[in-house]
């Protein structure tokens, strides 16, 4: 299984670079429309290889998507917390009446009694 995860990594390595080679033409990215720009005046612009647009693209696409899912997420997480803390409780009550219950009796007998 390891190797099948390596080849993997490898593939999609192989297809990076391709795709990095590809695109290494300077493109100017801007921050506004030239229009939009003129007007407000912020004429704010950068010159990239394209493929860091392209991958910077999708790194920022997949953290707004992981970001969305853990909020999304969130009822999910807080009912798991709240029924932990619950089920903890529990526990230390059942516990607690156990050994009420056993109070008094030989300690060999409560052992039996608690195994079952």
């Amino acid at each position: 299984m390891r190797y099948i995860k390596y080849a993997m990594l490898a593939a999609i390595a192989v297809v990076l670079v391709a795709v990095s080679l590809a695109n290494r033409e300077i493109v100017t990215v801007k921050l506004l429309t030239n229009d939009l720009a003129a007007l407000l005046g912020l004429n704010q612009s950068i010159e990239l290889p394209l493929f860091v647009v392209i991958f910077g693209g999708v790194g920022v696409g997949l953290l707004i998507g992981f970001l969305w899912e853990w909020i999304r997420e969130y009822k999910q997480r807080a009912e798991a917390a709240a029924q932990k803390r619950e089920m903890d409780r529990m526990r230390r009550e059942l516990k607690r009446l156990k050994a009420e219950k056993h109070e008094g009796k030989d300690d060999v007998l409560a052992l039996l009694d608690e195994a079952s």
